[in-house]
């Protein structure tokens, strides 16, 4: 079967190149319906990583957020028609220390590997999840997103210590208002403030007890433990903020992307005896997890459908430019490309 995959093959240049599917018996064939674009995808688009890393990465077909339609599934375990979420990460091998999105061994779409700008896709039973029929398939389409923040909970519930009184969240963006919504969601008891830099994006948090503009806060607010959401040249600001208002023996979880070094007060790490991990993608545990979410607490999809922002028609190579340019101007939210192809 012959498919269209939509690379970049330079900043802002897609071009269309042509594969072939095989309709195996141990694959399902899918048609994406909606994704969504990524910081990281931007990055490719504008050329604004490291010129060695386009040059080795370079062409692919971004996009790693997205949901489609099953077509055909040789087994039957899906019909079709079928809504399923599509799990991004490929891993070759199980761990049962490591998790699947840290394995060495493991690719990722939109990183060096093919992603979901394709006609359609030959898909593993394991990378899919069959989503509810009646869901924000807008929504859906940032399912990716919303599991890394799954899985960075999953993590801090595991490793921060039982006292949570309160949890700070530094980040007034996407990724800080998505890990809001569901640690809310998982933690109804817990108080969560939100610290950013943004006042209107602040208001929005209003299922959260507090916000502060993080150059004015209070000098007698503190937090248990805290979940850095701030990523690029902010990095250092909002991490070491965080070192100084979390009580002793917190934990810090840092899901930010930063492009350089980001130096941290360790006298302060060591003085109040701090816990800091990293947490990166996600795995089919972390997708299984918040689809059930979306059916358990559908109070979740009301909070997130306030960040799709703008839905564009996908019908053509100008129209995925249209789509990657009316993003980089948006002062926040996700922008969903609805595929047409």
């Amino acid at each position: 079967m012959l498919n269209a995959v939509y690379r970049l093959v330079a900043p802002r240049r897609f071009e269309v190149a042509f594969n072939n599917i095989d309709l195996c018996e141990d694959k399902i064939l899918v048609r994406p319906t909606h994704m969504s674009i990524c910081r990281a995808d931007q990055r490719y688009y504008q050329g604004t990583r490291p010129a060695e890393i386009l040059e080795k990465k370079l062409p692919m077909a971004l996009i790693h957020e997205a949901v489609g339609e099953v077509v055909y599934d040789p087994q039957g375990y899906f019909a079709p028609g079928n809504p399923v979420v599509l799990i991004p990460n490929l891993p070759s091998e199980y761990d049962d220390i490591i998790s699947e999105n840290y394995l060495e061994s493991s690719v990722f779409r939109s990183s060096g590997y093919d992603g979901f700008m394709q006609d359609y896709i030959s898909m593993d039973k394991d990378r899919v999840i069959k989503l509810p029929d009646s869901i924000n398939k807008s929504v859906a389409s940032f399912t990716e997103l919303s599991s890394v923040s799954v899985h960075a909970i999953g993590r801090f519930s595991s490793i921060a210590h039982m006292r949570r009184n309160n949890v700070g969240i530094w980040g007034d963006g996407t990724l800080g208002y998505i890990t809001a919504v569901i640690f809310k969601a998982l933690f109804p008891d817990t108080e969560l403030y939100i610290f950013g830099t943004d006042r209107e994006k602040l208001e929005s948090f209003s299922f959260a007890e507090r916000t502060f503009l993080v150059q004015s806060v209070p000098e007698n607010i503190r937090v248990d433990h805290a979940f850095e959401c701030v990523g690029g040249d902010a990095s250092q600001k909002a991490v070491n903020q965080i070192i100084s208002l979390i009580r002793p023996e917190g934990t810090i979880a840092l899901l930010g992307v930063s492009e350089y070094n980001v130096p941290l007060n360790t006298r302060l790490i060591l003085e109040k005896g701090l816990r800091l991990f990293g947490s990166s993608r996600s795995g089919r545990k972390d997708f299984e997890k918040i689809v059930e979410l979306y059916k358990s607490s559908p109070e979740i999809i009301g909070h997130l459908v306030n960040i799709v922002g703008a839905q564009i028609e996908i019908r053509s190579i100008n129209d995925m430019v249209t789509a990657f340019e009316t993003d980089m101007r948006k002062p926040m939210g996700k922008t969903i490309m609805i595929w047409k192809k």
